[in-house]
This record gives C-alpha cells, structure tokens and sequence, in this order.
C-alpha cells in the first residue's frame, strides 16, 4: 500500500480504482513517479475486484516529464533510451488496461501529462483546465504517443494545430475540438469523473473489453507502433542543438535562441 508521500497513489472505491499523481508541485512525471505508476497499473489489471480506474491529480492534473532530469540524458544516451522505453512500456499498459478508464483533469495537463490523459478511454476536463502539447517549445516532439493519439481522437488539421504551435488550449475547445469528452464545473472533474466511472463498473467486465479492442480495431493500428517508430525522431531532435537549446533556455527562465 503507497504511503502519502509516495508519487502515485491508489483507493479503491468499490468497485473502481482512484489513482492520483501525487509528486507536487506540478505531478511531474519523474522516473520513480512513472516506474510507481506502472507498478499500480499492474496492481490493478490483475485484480478482479476493480470494474473501472479514474486518474487524477492532486490540485492539477500533471506538467508532464521532468524538465531538470533532461540535461543527464541528453549527455547519456542510455538514460534517455531507459526513460524512453519505461514512459512509453507505462501508458501503453494505461491505454491497454481491459478495464475503462477515465481521465480527470484540473488545472493542467501538459505534455506528458496530456499524453497520459490521452490514453484513458474517457477525458474529463474542469471549466479552467488548460490542455496542450508544448514540446515544440523545448526544441522536441511528444515522445509517448501523444501525437497519434491527439491525432487519432482530432484529425489531422487539429492534431497539427496541437503539436505545431504547442499553445495549451482551454476545456472548452478541448471538449469543441473531440480531444475531451466532458467538460466539468469548476472544482468538479474528479466527481464527474467518479460518477462516470461507477455507470462503467456497472456494464458487463467482458462486454467493456470487447467493446474497447472493438474501437481499437476500428480505429486502425494502435498508436504503439507509430509511437515506437517516432522514437527516434524524438532522440534526435532531443540531441540537437535546438532541443539542449529549449531544455537550458527552460531551465533557466529564458527564452530559447533556435538556430
């Protein structure tokens, strides 16, 4: 059992599975926080007394990755390829859990963040959440998946408005644009989301599952492999001088200086 201080924690609730980020100030996605995270995640795919999981966060949703672990990787490539592959291993178990799974955001999810939001079935935003992509900032691209998935659950013009610009956008457009499906009153996301989540743990277990590999398969490919092939794009744009540029130039409050 996770203790308060630990970065990720799990309640259950009846039948459903709260698991909140629980690394302030910004639940940033930290390599313990994700190794933990993955560990709950397999905690719960195995038991058979949880019908439905919410992910949340404590007072906001998440920032993403840990900026500051950066600079290591980006002077050793291995740290970089084990970061990689354990982020990526974690939200393709979150997207791949038989059981539903529903999102709940309050006052950010950014990067990283928004990529692992993306990954559950359903997104619950509140009324003051603001969502985006913004590694275009630091010189890179999403390197879990999300540019995919934004682009699976928006089209292309949208996805491309997204990952591009790197501008967070507001609950409302989310909810406009199809990259949410709820849009909660102030102070709300996390009740809304609950109560979505106990209608999910009512359905037949079987009949979910079916119906989730059913949109998969509709869908097309799962975003894993498209994901997997982008890692190198991201090592590479990771390693160039723009990306060190918007990693240092973050760091250190400035604005980057792109060539």
């Amino acid at each position: 059992m996770p203790t308060e201080s630990s970065p990720v924690l799990s309640y259950p609730f009846d039948a459903v599975a709260q698991v909140t980020l629980n690394n302030p100030p910004v639940n940033a996605l930290t390599r313990p926080a994700t190794r933990r995270l993955h560990a709950v995640l397999r905690e719960l795919a195995r038991d058979a007394t949880i019908r439905a999981v919410v992910v949340t966060g404590e007072r906001v949703f998440s920032a993403g990755s840990d900026i500051s672990e950066m600079p290591e990787m980006q002077n050793d490539g291995d740290v970089l390829a084990r970061k990689s592959t354990l982020e990526n291993a974690t939200l393709d178990l979150l997207a791949a859990l038989p059981l539903p799974t529903v999102a709940a955001i309050d006052g950010f999810a950014l990067g990283g963040g928004l990529e692992m939001a993306l990954c559950c079935d359903l997104v619950v935003a509140d009324a003051g959440a603001r969502l985006g992509l913004p590694e275009i900032d630091l010189g890179v691209i999403p390197s879990s998946g999300g540019s995919m998935r934004a682009l699976r659950r928006v089209g292309q013009a949208r996805a491309a408005e997204i990952v591009l610009l790197g501008e967070p956008i507001t609950a409302e457009t989310a909810l406009e644009w199809g990259l949410i499906n709820r849009v909660a009153p102030r102070g709300a996301s996390l009740s809304v989301a609950l109560d979505l989540a106990q209608t999910l743990a009512r359905k037949s277990r079987s009949a979910v599952h079916a119906n989730k590999r059913a949109l998969e398969l509709t869908f097309g490919p799962s975003p894993y492999e498209p994901a997997q092939r982008a890692l190198p794009v991201f090592e590479e744009a990771f390693g160039s001088t723009d990306g060190r540029e918007g990693v240092r130039a973050f760091l250190a409050k400035e604005s980057p200086r792109f060539r």
